[in-house]
C-alpha cells in the first residue's frame, strides 16, 4: 500500500514553481513564506555577526520561523546562500619594491633546512632585485654572526666601487648584529629593513627560497650539510644561466644582470606567432572522413 500510494503522489502534477514537489505530499515542510525568511536572515548584513544556528534560535524568538538549526544548515547548503561576513583585510601593495638596475637594491635573508638526522643546516643568500641573480650564498651548520658578513663581502667582491647598494634586510639577528653593522658603517652597503624602513617585505628572497626547497632541496636526501651544500651550488648555477624566469621575459637572471638578453623576449614573441600561424595551417589542412 506504501508503494502504491507514492505512485499516486508521483503522478499527480503540481503547477506550484516555488516547490519540487506538491506540498500535500509533505504537509510538515516549510512554507514558502518561511524559506523566504530564513534566506532573507541569512543573507541580511543586520545578521552577519550571528553563527548560522544561533540565527535559528533568535528566529524563534522573534517568532519570524520556527525551524531547527539544520534546516536551517540544509537550506543554506541547498540554496547556496553566502554569509555576508567575508573579512576586511588591509590593502596591501600589489607589486613588490623593484629596482631600475642591477646592483642597485639587494634582498639577504637566512633560511634553515632540516636535516634527516634531525639537525640543521642555515643557508644564507644573497638575490639582486632587478636581475634575480643569486650573488652570493653560504652553507653552514650553525647559525653565527659572522656568516651574513661573509655573504656580503663575497657578494660585494664582484662590484664596482662606485656602486653603494640598498640591502633589504628583516629584523633578525643574523643582519641586525655588531659584524653587519660594522660592515654597513664602512659605507659599502645601506641597510634597510624590511616593513619597518619600508612598507615592502623581503618576500623576493623568501619567493626564491620556496624554489629551492620545494623545486630542489625536498627531493633529494638531505643527510648532511656537505651534501645540502652541494645541492645549493647546483641549483644557484642553474638558476642563475639555465632557468628563464617569467618576469624577465624568458630571460635568464645572468643574461639580465650582465645585460646580454635584451633580444630574448623578440625571438620570443616572433616564435609564438609563428607557431601559432603555423598551428592553423596544419589544422585547417587536416581533413576528416566526414569533412571528406
Amino acid at each position: 500500500p506504501s508503494r502504491l500510494a507514492a505512485w499516486r503522489r508521483a503522478a499527480q502534477a503540481c503547477d506550484l514553481d516555488d516547490h519540487s514537489s506538491c506540498p500535500v505530499c509533505s504537509p510538515q515542510r516549510l512554507t514558502a513564506e518561511e524559506v523566504s525568511t530564513i534566506g532573507a536572515m541569512v543573507t541580511s548584513p543586520a545578521y552577519r555577526h550571528v553563527p548560522t544556528g544561533r540565527l535559528a534560535i533568535l528566529a524563534q524568538r522573534l517568532g519570524t520561523v520556527v525551524a531547527s538549526a539544520s534546516t536551517w544548515y540544509r537550506l543554506v547548503r541547498e540554496r547556496g546562500w553566502r554569509r555576508p561576513r567575508h573579512r576586511v583585510h588591509p590593502k596591501g601593495p600589489r607589486e613588490g619594491v623593484r629596482a631600475d638596475k642591477p646592483n642597485e637594491l639587494w634582498h639577504i635573508d637566512t633560511t634553515i633546512v632540516r636535516l634527516l638526522d634531525g639537525t640543521r643546516a642555515y643557508v644564507h643568500a644573497v638575490i639582486d632585485n632587478f636581475s634575480r641573480r643569486i650573488l652570493a650564498w653560504r652553507v653552514h651548520d650553525r647559525m653565527e654572526a659572522g656568516s651574513s658578513v661573509q655573504v656580503l663581502v663575497a657578494a660585494g667582491a664582484q662590484l664596482d666601487s662606485k656602486l653603494r647598494p640598498r640591502l633589504v634586510a628583516d629584523a633578525g639577528t643574523e643582519n641586525c648584529n655588531a659584524a653587519v653593522d660594522k660592515l654597513i658603517d664602512s659605507g659599502l652597503l645601506e641597510r634597510v629593513l624590511a616593513m619597518v624602513d619600508i612598507k615592502f617585505s623581503n618576500s623576493l628572497i623568501e619567493a626564491w627560497w620556496r624554489s629551492l626547497k620545494h623545486n630542489w632541496l625536498f627531493l633529494n636526501p638531505l643527510d648532511s650539510v656537505a651534501s645540502v651544500r652541494k645541492l645549493v651550488a647546483f641549483y644557484v648555477e642553474q638558476h642563475n644561466k639555465a632557468i628563464p624566469h617569467a618576469a624577465l621575459d624568458g630571460r635568464t637572471p645572468d643574461e639580465v644582470y650582465f645585460g646580454r638578453g635584451d633580444g630574448v623576449p623578440d625571438a620570443l614573441a616572433v616564435a609564438r606567432r609563428e607557431a601559432r600561424t603555423r598551428r592553423l595551417e596544419e589544422n585547417r589542412a587536416r581533413q576528416c572522413a566526414v569533412c571528406a
